[in-house]
């Protein structure tokens, strides 16, 4: 059993190395090209065949490639942009770097995602685009969300669900666009980086454009910002990508030991729909005893932590008076425990001992 498990941490070993090294030696340490360099290229191919996806475009962050993804819908300043107030910050960021506006729409609380219901309570005619996120690697309902977008276009954040799925269909997939990350907290990572999706074969040049300061093929024809992916960044993600199955198989069985281990009359565990599967980027309880549970797991070497304690709308430089109560009641209740490759079979066990043996509060 670990003495100090982590909430998340990058598993590498030498062929993440032998992958660099080669890259450092080639001299080629990012590309201009319009369809990127040698080892770019194959992480964009090495992500198209995982997901299905027909088109594949790597940037330099997850919050690049929601930015880059708005940018090619052409999304107008002071335009708005509905999205979850319960998420990282850079889901309302990127919305804020293209000028437009952010609008926050509540959570459902049986998996902390959007809610198709709020969001068509905040449509408008100034509504531009819906960015869904699939929080912790759990599964928005994208289905329900386009019915109530009609013409809106979506752009899925997938940026902590890379290999979740919902009836064999893979996030990212099933709307305009799909933004995932490659940091260090995520499933796969390239130390920093992200990876757009699309099935749209204009949208696909159009971002290729955009990742490269606008450039096609040798002339500036449109606006564009520096969103290239450095090829050794490239390399540890096409590395990364290639144990992608085997990391999923090790969150999903320890994921599997805590729904089986944990019988604590104070929290509630992750609830999946119906042929979804989460990759288990974060498994998350709910519980009225959080603070007290954090501080004891932490004690015996847990690095349990909780995401995200202060919704976006309530963050000062967004302070929003918008009420969104399941979001509130969400950034007070949830805590995430670590299921990532590191963790053992043993360690979910004893996680589980101690958080059973958490008497106090009770689950509303």
């Amino acid at each position: 059993m670990s003495q100090n498990i982590r909430i998340n941490e990058p598993i590498m070993d030498d062929a993440e190395i032998d992958a660099v090294t080669s890259v450092i030696k080639s001299g080629v340490l990012t590309s201009p090209q319009f369809e990127g360099g040698p080892e770019v290229q194959k992480l964009e191919r090495s992500v198209r065949e995982y997901t299905g996806a027909r088109h594949a475009v790597a940037v330099n962050s997850g919050t690049v490639a929601l930015q880059a993804s708005l940018l090619a819908l052409d999304i107008k300043p002071h335009s708005e942009v509905i999205v979850p107030s319960f998420s990282y910050v850079a889901t309302a960021n990127a919305v804020k770097a293209v000028g437009a506006i952010p609008v926050f729409a509540d959570i459902l609380l049986n998996n902390y995602t959007i809610s198709p219901d709020s969001i068509r309570n905040y449509i408008t005619s100034r509504t531009a685009a819906i960015i869904p996120v699939h929080l912790y690697g759990l599964v928005s309902d994208i289905k329900r969300i386009r019915e109530v977008a009609g013409h809106i276009p979506v752009i899925e954040d997938a940026a902590q669900s890379l290999g979740s799925t919902i009836d064999g269909a893979h996030t990212g997939t099933m709307a305009e666009m799909g933004c995932y990350s490659l940091y260090p907290g995520k499933v796969v990572t390239a130390g920093e980086g992200g990876i757009i999706v699309t099935n749209d074969h204009n949208m696909h040049e159009r971002l290729l454009a955009i990742r490269n300061h606008g450039n096609v093929r040798g002339a500036f024809e449109t606006f564009g910002i520096n969103a290239r992916l450095p090829e050794i960044s490239a390399a540890i993600g096409r590395i990364q990508m290639g144990k992608l199955p085997m990391f999923l198989y090790i969150r999903r069985r320890n994921a599997a030991y805590l729904d089986e281990y944990l019988q604590s009359n104070t929290v509630r565990l992750p609830t999946l729909r119906q042929g979804e599967n989460p990759n288990w980027n974060l498994y998350t309880i709910y519980t009225t005893a959080r603070d007290g549970l954090l501080s004891k797991l932490r004690q015996k070497g847990i690095g349990a932590a909780i995401y995200y304690k202060t919704p976006i709308h309530r963050t000062p430089h967004y302070s929003s008076k918008t009420s969104l109560p399941n979001t509130d009641e969400a950034s007070s209740s949830v805590l995430s425990i670590p299921v990532h490759p590191g963790v053992t079979p043993d360690d979910t066990s004893y996680m589980a001992q101690l958080i059973n043996s958490h008497s106090s509060g009770v689950v509303c």
